[in-house]
């Protein structure tokens, strides 16, 4: 309705302002008669006949009508503006809204700050820890590390397939001979199978979630059930790392 009176604003004319508009002639006509008949005064009016061939234009109450939308069309500009703002201002809405957006196939996405790194003369330990405060180690190749600028305090993101988590129950949690760098303790949520495969739901202390798949057979041998304590094992190099800014050097 706005777009139509506007154009009749600008074209004094019915057919070249539906045409604009996107209209047909008829349409333009009914939206025009409505708009009418329910506002408290015309805001549309229409001459026929006469030396110049008639015409349409717009009453005082249809252009005030049109100065008001542009005012508000203004403030909403203004608000957005101050609102796009203070999100920028804001470091911690900007990461969570950062984070709403990754779309990735690995199963585990974890997310947490660089808090040390370690360089050797091929690759490069990145420890990332979590909001938990539990400390996942990265392995990657230092051409990578150069790469994404990595930093001490920086955000990161790490990736993990879940069929590239080991579990250990509840039976096995003081057993430390596996050479695998990363132990994520907690307990299991949910267990799902489908006959040969089960995925594990584990949740660590802080309430995020890491999920890994294992054989149905080995599930039901290490008794895992919702409620039992359990440990999310993977190697540093299954840790795929992403930097949200990359901010610094290696």
């Amino acid at each position: 309705m706005i777009s139509l009176l506007r154009a009749i604003e600008q074209s004094g004319s019915i057919n070249q302002a539906a045409k604009q508009a996107g209209l047909s002639y008829k349409g333009a006509w009914q939206m025009i008669e409505r708009a009418n008949n329910l506002a408290p005064k015309v805001l549309v009016a229409t001459a026929t006949g006469g030396s110049k061939g008639g015409g349409t234009k717009l009453t005082a109450a249809g252009l005030s009508l049109l100065k008001l939308f542009a005012r508000l069309e203004d403030q909403h500009r203004a608000l957005l503006q101050q609102l796009n703002q203070s999100l920028i201002d804001d470091p911690d809405v900007m990461l969570l809204l950062k984070r709403q957006v990754i779309k990735t196939s690995a199963g585990n996405q974890l997310f947490g700050t660089i808090a040390k790194i370690h360089s050797g003369a091929v690759n490069v330990e990145v420890f990332v820890s979590l909001k938990g405060g539990e400390q996942v180690v990265a392995s990657v190749p230092l051409a990578t590390c150069v790469n994404l600028q990595l930093k001490v305090g920086g955000d990161a993101v790490l990736l993990v397939n879940a069929p590239d988590i080991l579990v250990l129950g509840d039976d096995d949690l003081g057993f430390h001979g596996l050479s695998a760098r990363n132990r994520l303790a907690g307990r299991v949520i949910r267990i799902h199978f489908d006959g040969v495969d089960s995925e594990v739901i584990i949740q660590l202390p802080s309430g995020e979630t890491i999920a890994a798949t294992i054989t149905q057979i080995s599930a039901e041998a290490l008794t895992l059930k919702p409620g039992a304590n359990a440990t999310a094992v993977f190697k540093s190099n299954a840790v795929i790392l992403a930097a949200l800014v990359p901010t610094g050097d290696c």
